[in-house]
C-alpha cells in the first residue's frame, strides 16, 4: 500500500540559564527529543510528554504547539509494506527553568548559539556573518534576486537586521549549501549540524518564541519566582540575541503592569542590592496581554 505515513513528534525545549538561551537535545548535541506518535497516546501533546519523561526526565510545563514539517526532500523515508513511509514531524515548542538531565539518550542543555553563531548580537556583530556573507555572495554570483534575499535576510547594504528572520536565514543557507559542518581551507562550516531536519525545527523553535515574547509574556516561564529588572531584560536579551535600551524597557514594563515588587531585596553580593519583582499573573490574565512588546534597541 502505498502513500503511508509516519508521524514523528519532536520537541524544542527552551530554558535560559545563566544569560544563554539554552535548548534540551539528545544523542550529545546531535537531535531534539523525539519519538513516534503511537496509538497508545491519548493526545499528539502527551505522547510528546512521554517521550521528553523517558529520553531526558525533565519535566515539561507550557508547551504548544509548532509546525508540522513534511518535505518529501527534507525528512528521511523508511521503507514499509508496499512501500515507502512518509516521516511527518510535528514540532512542539516548550518552556522550562533548567534541570539536570538524566535520561538515557545522552541528554545535555546546549546553547542554541552553538547552532546559529550569527544570530547573537547582544555585544557586537558576529565575526562568523563576514564569511558567511563572503559564501553567500559566492553562490549567489551575480543574480539580482540572490543578492537582494542575502542584504535583506543578514542586514547588509543599509539593510536592518531582523531578528525574528531566523527560520528565513537558516533556509537561504540551506538553499545555498551551507548547513553542513564542513572545514574548508581552515574555516570552520556555520554552526553546529543536527540529526536529519531538527536544526531546521530548531531555527523554527526560536523565531517562534522571539516573535512571540514582543506581544505576549511568556518569557515569564523561564523566569525564577522573584527576579530583578536586570535579570528580566538580560534574559530577553538572551533570547532576542539584541541589546535592549534599558529606559524603554523598564518603562514599558512598568506601563503594562506585569510585575509587582515583593518588599524584598536580592542578595547579590557583588554590588548593590536590587528589588526583586515577581510576575503579576492575575492581572496578566485578565487583560490576556495581547498587546504587550517589550522594546528591542538595535
Amino acid at each position: 500500500m502505498n502513500g503511508l505515513a509516519h508521524a514523528e513528534l519532536i520537541a524544542v525545549l527552551v530554558a535560559v540559564t545563566d544569560n544563554d538561551p539554552r535548548v534540551m537535545t539528545v544523542n550529545a548535541g546531535d537531535a531534539l527529543p523525539s519519538g513516534p506518535f503511537e496509538s497508545e497516546h491519548r493526545s499528539l501533546q502527551s505522547g510528546l510528554r512521554v517521550w521528553i519523561e523517558s529520553q531526558t526526565k525533565h519535566p515539561v510545563g507550557y508547551l504548544e504547539q509548532l509546525y508540522t514539517f513534511g518535505d518529501r526532500d527534507r525528512t528521511p523515508s523508511a521503507e514499509g509494506v508496499g512501500g515507502q513511509v512518509r516521516q511527518i514531524s510535528i514540532g512542539y515548542l516548550g518552556l522550562v527553568r533548567e534541570q539536570d538531565a538524566l535520561g538515557a539518550d545522552r541528554p545535555q542543555w546546549r546553547g542554541w548559539y552553538d547552532y546559529f553563531p550569527w544570530e547573537d548580537h547582544r555585544t557586537a556583530r558576529p565575526e562568523v556573518l563576514g564569511e558567511l556573507y563572503a559564501r553567500l555572495h559566492h553562490w549567489a554570483q551575480g543574480d539580482e534576486l540572490r543578492c537582494q534575499r542575502i542584504n535583506f535576510l543578514f542586514g547588509q547594504n543599509g539593510m536592518a537586521w531582523n531578528e525574528d528572520l531566523v527560520l528565513q536565514r537558516y533556509e537561504l543557507m540551506f538553499e545555498a549549501g551551507l548547513t553542513e559542518n564542513i572545514i574548508q581551507s581552515g574555516v570552520q562550516g556555520f554552526g553546529r549540524v543536527m540529526t536529519g531536519d531538527h536544526r531546521r525545527i530548531l531555527a523554527t523553535g526560536i523565531a517562534r518564541l522571539r516573535a512571540k515574547i514582543k506581544y505576549h509574556p511568556v518569557v515569564f516561564e523561564l523566569m525564577p519566582d522573584c527576579f530583578t529588572l536586570l535579570q528580566l531584560q538580560r534574559t530577553v536579551e538572551a533570547l532576542s540575541g539584541l541589546p535592549l535600551h534599558k529606559p524603554n524597557f523598564r518603562r514599558q514594563i512598568s506601563q503594562q503592569e506585569l510585575i509587582e515588587e515583593t518588599g524584598e531585596m536580592s542578595g547579590d553580593m557583588r554590588g548593590r542590592p536590587a528589588k526583586l519583582f515577581r510576575y503579576r499573573k492575575d492581572i496578566v490574565e485578565a487583560r490576556a496581554l495581547t498587546s504587550v512588546r517589550l522594546p528591542v534597541s538595535r
